[in-house]
């Protein structure tokens, strides 16, 4: 069932987001575009103490963990918009958050993923099968936190492998149909994806879908 369908965001300047794992490095990416963007941040953490931001009247810094539901429903609601940078290196992590978050029930979800796998495995060509060892036995995981967010309407980024460089100037976001094939010897900066997934809480193109950011 679509549950984050047909709840439009009106507008674009201003909002009430909040930041799932927003100490790590893409969710600290997520949290600083938002807040540069003129939007109020809910930032959640395991710790809220190594969200590394300046305190902020419009940055609210609060304690969430997905292996308890319960502490992620007390943040987030019906009207919460919500970007995830939830990354793991431990297996069954990515599905607990992708449900903790669906069964809190945001008006919208914009959840990072890893381009080449699920989804995006057929499109992406033989990188995907090296992407597939790399994971081991998160590449579960993954895919099926990926599809438990898609069957809720929310939107899901596949990201090539990431670096710390600034956003690129000719950034692009795309659906699968015109994704190019995998190369593990590019790169898209941390910036260019939280810039890309704040476009896409801002104005929704890829509702229930898989959107691929592009450094150009």
């Amino acid at each position: 069932m679509h549950l984050l369908l047909n709840r439009g965001l009106r507008n674009v300047s201003g909002m009430n987001l909040t930041v799932l794992a927003a100490s790590g490095r893409t969710g600290l990416a997520i949290t600083r575009e938002a807040l540069q963007r003129g939007h109020t941040v809910t930032a959640i953490a395991r710790d809220p103490a190594r969200i590394a931001l300046p305190e902020s009247p419009e940055l609210r810094k609060v304690a969430g963990d997905v292996t308890d539901p319960g502490s992620i429903a007390a943040v987030v609601g019906a009207d919460s918009v919500v970007l995830s940078g939830l990354g793991t290196e431990q297996a069954g992590i990515l599905l607990a958050g992708a449900k903790a978050l669906v069964a809190a029930g945001p008006r919208r979800i914009v959840w990072l993923g890893a381009y080449g796998t699920g989804k995006s495995a057929e499109v992406a060509g033989e990188g995907a099968a090296v992407l597939g060892k790399l994971l081991g036995d998160r590449l579960p995981d993954k895919i099926d936190a990926d599809n438990t967010i898609l069957a809720a309407g929310g939107t899901v980024f596949h990201a090539g492998l990431l670096d710390e460089g600034p956003e690129s100037a000719h950034r692009r976001t795309v659906g699968l149909d015109a994704a190019p094939p995998f190369d593990l010897t590019a790169k898209v900066s941390r910036e260019t994806v939280a810039a890309a997934m704040l476009d896409e809480a801002e104005t929704p193109r890829f509702p229930g879908a898989v959107a691929l950011p592009l450094a150009g």
